[in-house]
């Protein structure tokens, strides 16, 4: 049987930097992640991912890979690119350089720090000095993780001793905690055991719950009240377990942070906000929903993806469309990525009806999309698929 090669079905498309948005079936100077897929064998393909491997390609096993797509005004350093990008040995080397000062960058650090401060926590977050230099006590500085989860004098925030913090400065007395759903602004940073800074912002805002980051610091928030300052020790099954991140945070590391809750807010109402905040809270939560697919975490992946296009419209709260026609460009570009992304988290997850409609509504967007076809045609002549339709047709 004739066998084909197409970059298509389970790849993330990546936007390199700087660059104008373009249409990534078309424009060959867009640097995408590749794969070979036989129509006599489907066999999948795995890429390597700088902040946490997630998908390691071989001879006998080859997975489809992630549309990776880099906000066009993310920084290098929140980039994640392709094992294929020419820039990547330069980008390792850079990391070198940073951990030889004990100081490396989250890739959400730029991605979710106040847009309107980026150049000063920038500025501030390229030293090596401490965000709580008045707090600088044993514990912080030389003491072993073990003594941290067996010391009598730390709260236990989960059941199981793997979440624990320290008040370092309590807050506002009786000041409510943070909820689900409200946005938060917090000053952090963490190490490792060896006291390697692997994190480090200013002003990190996120959503509770909505999983713009990891699991100890939402758990840990919720618990705090407005101005605290407090220690929190994370085990790595609330940080980053089996897969790490790279290229800073080993795998099953546990982590210390030093945190203090800035501000509590109500989410705000995508549509009340401007075209242009909207696309960046989207393409922040799209790359998260990237994040998850190449450590496969699919089902996190899709539900990233799914919030990213609630964002992402340029409709009014009373119904009008409040964009103009670049806006609208720029948007409707983006929901086909994320459309995209999400039919192949679902491929991933099986969900075959999913992924066909999801990938009809792309075409409803983009008729041409070369990626779509490719996914409905697929889908279409699953066996599964072909099973569920004969049993349709037939015994029911």
């Amino acid at each position: 049987m004739q066998m084909v090669s197409i970059h298509l079905c389970g790849e993330m498309e990546t936007e390199p930097c700087c660059e104008e948005h373009k249409d990534p079936a078309v424009e060959p100077t867009e640097p995408e992640v590749g794969e070979v897929i036989s129509e006599s064998a489907d066999k999948d393909s795995h890429t390597e991912l700088p902040r946490g491997p997630a998908e390691e390609g071989g001879e006998l096993q080859r997975k489809e890979q992630a549309e990776t797509e880099s906000y066009a005004g993310a920084s290098k350093s929140a980039e994640i690119k392709s094992p294929s990008d020419p820039e990547r040995e330069g980008g390792e080397t850079e990391c070198k350089e940073q951990r030889k000062l004990k100081k490396t960058n989250s890739w959400k650090m730029v991605r979710f720090q106040d847009p309107s401060a980026d150049d000063d926590v920038l500025e501030r977050d390229s030293s090596a000095e401490s965000l709580f230099p008045e707090y600088a006590m044993e514990e912080w500085t030389s003491s072993t993780f073990e003594e941290l989860f067996m010391a009598e004098n730390w709260h236990n925030i989960t059941e199981d001793r793997l979440l624990r913090k320290k008040v370092l400065e309590p807050g506002v007395p009786l000041a409510p905690c943070p909820t689900w759903g409200q946005e938060v602004t917090v000053k952090m940073q963490c190490v490792l055991e060896d006291r390697t800074v692997v994190e480090k912002d200013c002003k990190l805002v996120f959503v509770i719950r909505e999983g713009d980051v990891n699991q100890a610091l939402e758990e840990c928030v919720i618990s705090m009240q407005m101005g605290e300052i407090t220690l929190l020790l994370a085990d790595s099954q609330y940080a980053y377990g089996l897969l790490g991140r790279e290229p800073d945070i080993p795998a099953w590391a546990p982590l210390l942070y030093q945190l203090q809750l800035l501000d509590i807010r109500e989410k705000p109402d995508p549509l009340t906000l401007p075209i242009a905040d909207r696309i960046r809270i989207g393409n922040q939560k799209r790359e998260r929903g990237n994040f998850h697919f190449q450590r496969e975490e699919y089902s996190m992946a899709a539900r990233a993806y799914c919030m990213a296009l609630d964002v992402l419209t340029t409709r009014s709260r009373d119904g009008s469309d409040g964009g103009v026609d670049a806006e609208e460009e720029e948007v409707r570009d983006y929901r086909v990525k994320c459309l995209n992304n999400m039919a192949a988290s679902q491929l991933k997850l099986e969900q075959y009806d999913e992924a066909l409609h999801t990938s009809r509504d792309v075409l409803t967007l983009e008729p041409n999309n070369v990626k779509a076809l490719f996914r409905t045609g697929k889908v279409r002549a699953h066996p599964v698929v072909l099973l569920l339709r004969y049993i349709m047709e037939h015994l029911i």
